[in-house]
């Protein structure tokens, strides 16, 4: 994005052709390819979409937030959340938020042979990467989840995180972790390693979670990130990310609910044209709005580092509020709008309904965000920060 004089912001070409390059790839994808998660006990799959992963590496949109000497882009956070957007609207099953997010941190914070070593493979789609960011209950840090100490040259890692996506079908994990001397550390964590295990997990979208058992897991140093400010950074893009999905599903919700609402008639008229139905789907048409005036915020403080009032992750905190409550309206909206047929399994708006609620408390809900907030707001004062 550019900032003018007067604050204009828009979309450079290279994020305007990211964008196109994306609905060109995710143009044919259904989004009940798979069995409906309401009519399923276990997982949906037991992969991703490996085929539709293939299709973004032969893109070049898999490297595409990577350095050119790493055969990427070398593009931002900004268009990342774009590529991200385009991909809710058809509820992609792709581990594209994490693996981008992750190949950022490594790529920023991480040491030189790490990044040799992992990042040329993510553009080609060779390496999939998650993070364990939920921690051990969803409500305290994940980094609080696991124990780090160092033994030499090796650090050793003990603890359980839960709800980690697409944790039996990655490559590696990046667990945040806590040194008893209150640092943070972060390590990429291969799936198959000696101490870690995984109990399957399902998601309320259907998808196989994991939880992720460490017992004495030994790391080289080459593979830990122990910068200052790695994790924090890395929490802020995925909660961004996640905005992101929320806008591009909620856009796709409303955009059905446009559609059916044109054509279901009652008394010889289209319901759309009835004013309570009008008033509704307008005022989530505000949200939306808001959700994405929030989103590219956020997004570009973490492109450009630029400084504000907050530090970066209040206007965070505040995308996710706006996401999380936003997306919430827009479903429940549209299945009041649908009457029974939202319901219907035959019919793609419950999965819709499904990964709002997913995406809703995935790395925090409106209330944790709105905790946040106000601890920044009492920690800076906005008469101090003018």
């Amino acid at each position: 994005m550019r900032e003018d004089k007067a604050v204009d912001f828009t979309f450079t070409e290279e994020q305007q052709a990211a964008v196109e390059a994306a609905k060109a790839v995710f143009s044919g994808v259904a989004p009940d390819a798979v069995p409906s998660p309401a009519l399923t006990a276990g997982a949906v799959a037991d992969d991703f979409d490996r085929p539709l992963w293939a299709k973004l590496a032969a893109s070049d949109l898999l490297g595409l937030v990577l350095d050119a000497e790493y055969g990427g882009a070398g593009l931002d956070p900004i268009a990342l959340c774009l590529v991200l957007r385009e991909s809710a609207k058809v509820l992609a099953r792709l581990p594209l938020l994490e693996t981008s997010a992750v190949a950022m941190a490594v790529q920023r914070y991480g040491r030189a042979e790490l990044r040799r070593e992992l990042l040329p493979t993510i553009g080609r789609g060779e390496l999939v990467l998650t993070v364990a960011a939920n921690g051990r209950t969803g409500h305290d840090g994940a980094e609080l989840a696991v124990t780090a100490r160092q033994d030499g040259d090796i650090w050793v890692f003990d603890g359980t995180q839960t709800g980690v996506p697409w944790a039996q079908t990655c490559d590696r994990i990046a667990v945040p972790a806590h040194t008893a001397d209150g640092r943070t550390v972060l390590a990429l964590v291969p799936r198959a390693h000696t101490g870690v295990t995984l109990a399957e997990q399902i998601s309320t979208t259907g998808e196989r979670f994991g939880e992720l058992h460490l017992e004495a897991v030994r790391a080289d140093t080459s593979t830990v990130i122990d910068a200052a400010g790695a994790w924090e950074w890395l929490r802020n893009l995925l909660a961004t990310g996640t905005c992101a999905l929320a806008l591009g599903l909620g856009e796709a919700v409303l955009t059905m609910t446009s559609q059916y609402t044109g054509k279901r008639e009652q008394f010889g008229h289209p319901v759309a044209t009835f004013q309570a139905v009008a008033v509704q789907a307008a005022d989530r048409y505000i949200d939306l709005r808001a959700m994405e005036a929030t989103l590219w915020q956020a997004a570009w403080r973490i492109s450009t580092g630029a400084q504000g009032a907050l530090p970066v992750a209040g206007d965070v905190s505040v995308a996710k509020i706006w996401a999380s409550e936003g997306v919430r309206r827009v479903v429940q909206t549209a299945q009041h709008l649908h009457g029974g047929f939202g319901a219907d399994t035959d019919y793609a708006l419950h999965r819709y309904h499904a990964w709002a609620k997913q995406l809703e408390l995935a790395l925090g809900p409106a209330a944790a965000h709105e905790e946040a907030l106000g601890d920044l707001l009492a920690a800076h004062p906005l008469s101090q920060s003018a």
